[in-house]
């Protein structure tokens, strides 16, 4: 069987960029059961209502939606359980000190397969607050306005 090169992402969360303004990215593995894999190797995930937490010294993803597999039959798995995430001891410590601060909550970004083993990239994330999405939003339209005007601007001076 040949061995999967590179990176193929199942899902995002893009809800959590518009919510959260990010710190820092972690990367961890995931402990998963046959059926959850393929029905991630199908492309179906939904992480919007999920959350990682620290219990202990173990690292936990809860609230993610991975469909059951539709070929499975009685070895199909919950939809909506706690998943082990996969961790360095001092990655933990980091991320338990970080989320103990206060203000901080660790929220899971991306879903995807890296070279054949799933993966999820977790952040330490601070919420906003309401003016500061209605700022982000009205920055971004501030940059897709300048490009499109700078478009224009290009193609009239040729």
């Amino acid at each position: 069987m040949v061995k999967e090169r590179g990176e193929k992402v199942v899902a995002t969360n893009r809800r959590a960029r518009h919510e959260y303004s990010i710190e820092k990215t972690y990367e961890a593995g995931l402990v998963l059961t046959g059926t959850e894999v393929k029905s991630l190797r199908m492309g179906r995930a939904n992480l919007s209502d999920g959350y990682a937490y620290i219990d202990g010294n173990e690292a936990w993803l809860d609230a993610v939606h991975i469909p059951e597999y539709s070929q499975g039959h009685w070895t199909n798995h919950a939809t909506k359980r706690v998943r082990k995430l996969l961790l360095h001891r001092d990655e933990i410590v980091k991320l338990s000190h970080a989320v103990s601060a206060g203000g901080y909550t660790l929220v899971p970004l991306k879903l995807y397969f890296s070279d054949g083993r799933a993966k999820v990239e977790i952040a330490v994330a601070k919420g906003k607050r309401e003016f500061d999405k209605r700022q982000t939003l009205r920055e971004r339209q501030d940059k897709r306005e300048a490009e499109r005007a700078m478009r224009t601007k290009n193609r009239l001076g040729d």
